[in-house]
Order: structure tokens, then C-alpha cells, then sequence
């Protein structure tokens, strides 16, 4: 019978009911939260050893207040939700999932620019609204339509993410500009051209983001880059909303600076009603759902439990504190 206290703040994102929580609670005597508010946390938290959170906070007054914790694992990638030097001061072990969600996240790169190309839902509108059968002709297109190949890919962040992106997009036929403040290690098997971020910026017709979000990066796409960019520009982001300046780039948009933006995050998540992206023309907006596939959520929760399995015996894994 598991005797160790883990509690998952916020699971219902990662398992809204389509997976198990079963291996889980084989190995820890597990309370699963499907949201937990900001007033909520310490209470919710108070004498769990093992604390698992998705995009709930967990700050120095958190850690503080939960003597018996020992370990924290955040279901996604990135783990700037909770506060790593707090957790080092205190030893407690922090881990992350870093590849389950490679290929969900590319792919909907290119399903959103696919959009943008071939504005695939406007068309399919104008046909269900009886545009095609009142036309004159057996083809028409209401937009300009774009073809990828010979186009350039500028991909800012090349690690998995941002590697499998590029080779996607050079089985499209474009070339791939990549920026990254480490060139990786492993051998990419496409050609890929190394640039400054400036150069890239004004050298690429669509430019993608996957960089993790840091000091250096936060909002390293704003007013003077984006003046950097072509007029035909696209830019996408699946990243980290605060890699860019939402301001910036809603008015960028408004004065056609830039041809079309595709946001799958934002700074402010859920946004508010006023949020300036929201009201931006050629802006299409998706719900933070690049990780979601059932096939990339069932990685992930596989990969926490194996994290706190390693936990339990003494052998940590994706540690990142």
C-alpha cells in the first residue's frame, strides 16, 4: 500500500478524463485536483511530500509553508511556475517532461500556417454559405493563396521543438534559418543555415518561436524586431506568450507591418476580453492546445510518473533544480 502523500494541484489539462491516473497511484497515496485557485494552494498542499503542478504557481511562500515536501514535478516543459531557488534552498528535488510534446507542437506549426496560406476555414465557409453554388466559374479563391516551397523558415530556438520544425518545413521545400544561443550537439539531417537573430529576422518569410522563455528572451519579439521583419512576414508562435510584446505585435498587424500572425500562447492565459491580440486583424489565435494530443498527453503523464518512481527510489530524473 503506498504510503507516500503526493497531490496534483491542477490535472484536468493533462487528463480530463481520457487517460489514467492508475500507475500514478500504484506508487503514492495521490489526491488529484482538477484546478486549484490561488487561495487554494496551501491548503491543498500542507503535508503533501510529493507535489505535482501543471501552470499552478508554486512560490517561495508555498515552499515555504509545506515543511514535509521533498519533491515537486511539473507536468509540462517548462517550469518557471515554480520558484527553482526557493526549492534548492530547501533541497527539494524539481522536475520537468522535456520531449513528449516534439511532434504535436510542430505539427500544429504548420497547421497553423497552412491556415494562413490557404485560409482553409474561410473557404470552407464561403462554400457552406452557398459561394459555390452561385458562382459563374468551377474555382474561385477569396484570398491570396501562398505556396511554401522556395519560402524561408526562420526558427528561433533550435532545439527538439524547433529541430523537427525546420525538418517539416524542408520536406515543404523552404529554407531553414535557425538562431539559438547554443548550436545543438546532435546531427541534423536537413540542410539549415546558422544566423544572427537581426539576419534571420529580415531574411525569413515565416518565422517560428521556440526558445524557452528567460530574461534575455522575454519579449525579444517587439516593436524594433518586428521592424526588422518583411511586410509579407508571418509569425507564429507555440511557444511562450511573453516571448513577444502582445502590444507590439496587435499594432503591427493593425498598420500591416507584418502579413499574419498564429498564437497558440499568450502572456495572459486565459486573456482577458481586451487583450490586444483579440481585436488584431490577420491574427489567428488558438487555446494553448499545441501539447494536447491525446497521443503527446499520454507521453507526458507517463514520463511524471516514471519522474516519481526515479523520485521514490532514490535515482531522480529531469531534474531541473
Amino acid at each position: 500500500m503506498p504510503t507516500r502523500s503526493l497531490v496534483v494541484l491542477d490535472g484536468y489539462t493533462l487528463n480530463p478524463g481520457d487517460l489514467s491516473w492508475s500507475r500514478l497511484e500504484q506508487i503514492a497515496n495521490c489526491v488529484v485536483y482538477d484546478r486549484t485557485s490561488a487561495d487554494e494552494i496551501l491548503q491543498r498542499a500542507a503535508g503533501a511530500e510529493l507535489l505535482l503542478t501543471n501552470k499552478t504557481p508554486v512560490r517561495p511562500s508555498t515552499i515555504e509553508q509545506c515543511p514535509e515536501l521533498k519533491y515537486i514535478g511539473v507536468l509540462a516543459t517548462g517550469y518557471d511556475v515554480v520558484d527553482i531557488a526557493a526549492a534548492r534552498a530547501r533541497h527539494i528535488v524539481v522536475s520537468n517532461v522535456p520531449t513528449y510534446g516534439t511532434n504535436s507542437v510542430a505539427q500544429l506549426v504548420f497547421a497553423l500556417l497552412l491556415e494562413i496560406c490557404h485560409h482553409v476555414k474561410d473557404h470552407s465557409d464561403s462554400v457552406h454559405h452557398g459561394d459555390w453554388s452561385r458562382s459563374k466559374d468551377w474555382s474561385y479563391w477569396n484570398t491570396p493563396l501562398v505556396e511554401l516551397a522556395g519560402k524561408k523558415m526562420g526558427i528561433i530556438g533550435f532545439g527538439r521543438i524547433g529541430r523537427q520544425t525546420g525538418m517539416i518545413a524542408h520536406a515543404f521545400g523552404m529554407e531553414v534559418l535557425a538562431t539559438d544561443r547554443i548550436q545543438p550537439k546532435t546531427p541534423v539531417d536537413y540542410p539549415y543555415r546558422w544566423m544572427e537573430l537581426d539576419g534571420l529576422l529580415r531574411d525569413s518569410d515565416v518565422i517560428s518561436l521556440h526558445c524557452p522563455l528567460t530574461p534575455e528572451t522575454r519579449h525579444i519579439i517587439n516593436r524594433d524586431r518586428i521592424e526588422l521583419m518583411k511586410p509579407s512576414a508571418s509569425l507564429i508562435n507555440t511557444s511562450r506568450g511573453p516571448l513577444v510584446n502582445d502590444e507590439d505585435l496587435a499594432e503591427a498587424l493593425r498598420e500591416n507591418r507584418i502579413a499574419a500572425a498564429a498564437i497558440d500562447v499568450l502572456s495572459q492565459e486565459p486573456p482577458p476580453p481586451d487583450h490586444p491580440l483579440l481585436s488584431a486583424p490577420r491574427c489567428i489565435i488558438t487555446p494553448h492546445l499545441a501539447w494536447a494530443t491525446r497521443e503527446a498527453r499520454s507521453r507526458l503523464l507517463d514520463t511524471v510518473v516514471d519522474n516519481v518512481a526515479a523520485f521514490l527510489r532514490g535515482t531522480p530524473q529531469n531534474v531541473v533544480s
